[in-house]
């Protein structure tokens, strides 16, 4: 069985911008080696869009080694995109979803394989509210961006998370590594 785990870098106060926080070769080394280890990657649109930049690299790679072997590990993961707007995709390692977005990862989670992750604000908040993420890696840089798209926007209850590990880069930026809510997958 599968772990769905969401993954996603954020500011200090909370926030997901990618032009708040800017990660350093260590961190873009972090998460390549992270979508290696990924069956699939689930994103929504608007965050979808945003990581086609990472093709651009592959076409005109930049010299920068951990950029450009990003851009590499994020082509060859495969993408699941939910969108109620987009009708095709062009990039060879993504599909458009076929099912809610309930469905889609409670069959992912049945299938044997490597890991579910789960990269767009708002499908962590929908799977947080559904009780499908076993484990949440937050990576919180030394950023106060006071605005912005708050990670866990809309979420009206209480859920207890079990700190698990933590990983600290030189940047000062932190990974909090959080165990779901018991009983929530």
């Amino acid at each position: 069985m599968k772990k769905v785990i969401a993954a996603i870098n954020m500011t200090l106060d909370g926030f997901c911008d990618h032009t708040a926080v800017i990660p350093d070769e260590e961190i873009h080394q972090h998460y390549a080696d992270l979508l290696r280890t990924a069956d699939i990657a689930l994103y929504g649109r608007i965050t979808y869009q945003l990581m086609e930049f990472w093709r651009t690299l592959l076409e005109n790679p930049t010299g920068d080694k951990t950029m450009d072997d990003f851009a590499e590990a994020m082509d060859n993961t495969p993408k699941l995109v939910f969108s109620r707007t987009l009708k095709t995709l062009d990039w060879k390692s993504a599909k458009l979803a076929e099912q809610d977005l309930e469905k889609e990862v409670l069959t992912l989670k049945q299938q044997s394989g490597k890991d579910v992750f789960v990269c767009s604000p708002s499908l962590i908040v929908a799977l947080t509210k559904l009780r499908l993420i076993d484990e949440y890696q937050l990576c919180v840089h030394p950023v106060i961006a006071g605005s912005g798209l708050p990670l866990f926007k809309d979420i009206r209850e209480r859920i207890v998370l079990k700190l698990i590990r933590t990983k600290t880069f030189r940047s000062g930026a932190v990974i909090l590594y959080y165990e779901g809510e018991r009983g929530s997958s």
